[in-house]
């Protein structure tokens, strides 16, 4: 074979080869977005490292029941209410108008979506300002507080189709496709995205412009640890399942005023708004909007049966299964990392120091302008309970015991988050502060006492999801004998062998 032919041949080859990779980059599908605004935002917050983090793949196999359709990303079916114009066909161009996307679950029936050159019209939208002292809002009723958008309060931008003007972006059939009503007597992500009016270019005026990727997100039971844990959560996928390079800004639509819960929201996301608080339009060059709490796995676990285990990201990595997941490990780990927590992978036995018996308790506090500042009694004798357990841990002898008194609603969040990392029982009447076991270490163990009022699956189903050994006590009423605890105690020691 002479010279000539054999160049002609290697050209041949890298020809096809280089054919065969730009087809299958270009076909290979994610969920960044397709429609970016820069490369680069430098005034957000980057995506720490995270020991339990794998990718956010978008594979349209995913099994419906899988624990990834669940707990991950299960938004696979992609559809496009509004495509963008653009000034040329250069791939990866900003584009020149308004855009709209929405990525669907079949598992969660609901949507991630989002869009780019919206205009939010606050004044469109009825409802309180939001962020006030809670002390300011006293009687406050909560319809006053969720928003309610007349036509137009979000609108976005055409430019070369004036036949649409005016128009709803999506129409009733859409929504009840992609944004299903389900069980949810008021869907206020459905009722925004059923707002959005096309405006042309020609109308399209900004009091300011948000340049960088933004939540909007509305909360309904926000003052609740564990509804507001469902709302972390959902935002914290919107944000993976868009392919965010950064961690967004956040803007709740919605009116409820400040709680201690904000400073999680602050720490998590880049930055945080109330949608009153701005004046005259805002338009955001790229939008994300979260689904409602109420549509993730935390609360549909209530009602119906999610067979996923919890297992650490080596054991997916080594051997992949639809039917377990680290994905709540993940979660727990950007808490702890946002809040400045130092992320464990395991606890560190040390006899000298002892181990850890965290009680989390219910203490009676302020949560919103409806609420009394008195809590639910789950268990009556509460402090006859935590006492016994003090007693009891002081005699141990051959095993030095910490009881550590959880008092969550007068602590900061950082110091829950610790105390709860730092354990190696956790024990509580259920309650919602028990929702913090996301973020315990594996080896924990649960230990809730659940009155005859209470008997609700929560915390079975997170110890569940996390991998975590979980007991119940089961009492009559509301009252625990102090014996029967301590003695579900002993046995849980002894299993670590101590």
């Amino acid at each position: 074979m002479n010279k000539t032919k054999m160049l002609k041949i290697l050209l041949s080859l890298f020809t096809l080869n280089s054919i065969s990779l730009y087809l299958y980059l270009s076909s290979s599908t994610d969920h960044s977005p397709e429609y970016p605004t820069t490369s680069h935002y430098s005034s957000l917050k980057p995506w720490p490292q995270l020991p339990s983090f794998t990718p956010w793949s978008s594979s349209p196999n995913l099994p419906r029941r899988s624990c990834e359709a669940y707990f991950g990303n299960g938004f696979t079916h992609r559809v496009d209410p509004l495509k963008p114009d653009y000034h040329s066909r250069r791939r990866n161009q900003i584009p020149s108008s308004g855009w709209f996307t929405c990525f669907y679950s079949e598992t969660l029936k609901t949507s991630v979506c989002e869009g780019g050159r919206i205009r939010m019209v606050s004044e469109r939208i009825e409802m309180s300002r939001g962020g006030e002292k809670l002390e300011s809002v006293i009687g406050r009723e909560e319809e006053e507080e969720l928003p309610v958008f007349g036509d137009g309060a979000f609108e976005i931008e055409v430019n070369n189709d004036r036949s649409r003007v005016g128009e709803k972006m999506v129409d009733l059939d859409f929504l009840d496709r992609f944004i299903d009503l389900g069980e949810i007597q008021r869907h206020t992500t459905r009722d925004l995205i059923a707002s959005i009016r096309l405006v042309h270019s020609d109308d399209f005026t900004c009091s300011q412009w948000i340049e960088e990727p933004t939540l909007l997100v509305t909360r309904f039971e926000y003052a609740n640890v564990f509804h507001t844990f469902t709302d972390w959560y959902s935002a914290y996928v919107a944000s993976r399942v868009t392919g965010l390079s950064d961690r967004p800004h956040l803007v709740f639509i919605d009116g409820h005023c400040e709680t201690q819960l904000e400073e999680t929201w602050k720490a998590l996301f880049s930055s945080l708004t109330y949608a009153k608080n701005f004046t005259g339009s805002v338009c955001f060059r790229h939008a994300i909007l979260a689904p409602l709490g109420y549509e993730t796995a935390f609360f549909r676990g209530l009602t119906e049966t999610i067979n996923c285990h919890g297992t650490s990201v080596d054991d997916l990595r080594r051997k992949p299964e639809n039917h377990k997941t680290a994905r709540l490990s993940e979660f727990g780990e950007m808490i702890k990392t946002a809040l400045g927590l130092r992320v464990e992978i395991k606890h560190h036995l040390n006899p000298a120091s002892g181990r850890n018996i965290l009680f989390v308790r219910r203490e009676d506090y302020l949560a919103h302008p409806r609420h009394g500042g008195k809590v639910q009694t789950r268990l009556s004798n509460e402090e006859e309970v935590f006492d016994s357990i003090e007693k009891w841990a002081s005699n141990r002898s051959d095993c030095k015991l910490n009881v550590v008194n959880g008092l969550f609603a007068h602590m900061p969040m950082k110091e829950q988050v610790r105390a709860i990392q730092d354990a190696e029982v956790i024990i509580g009447a259920h309650g919602a502060g028990l929702t913090h076991i996301v973020s315990a270490l594996p080896g924990t163990v649960i230990l809730e006492i659940i009155s005859s009022e209470y008997r609700r699956p929560h915390f079975a189903m997170i110890s569940l999801w996390k991998g975590l050994e979980y007991h119940a006590i089961h009492l009559e009423e509301s009252y625990a004998d102090p014996h029967i605890v301590i003695g579900k105690l002993n046995g849980i020691l002894r299993s670590l062998r101590c």
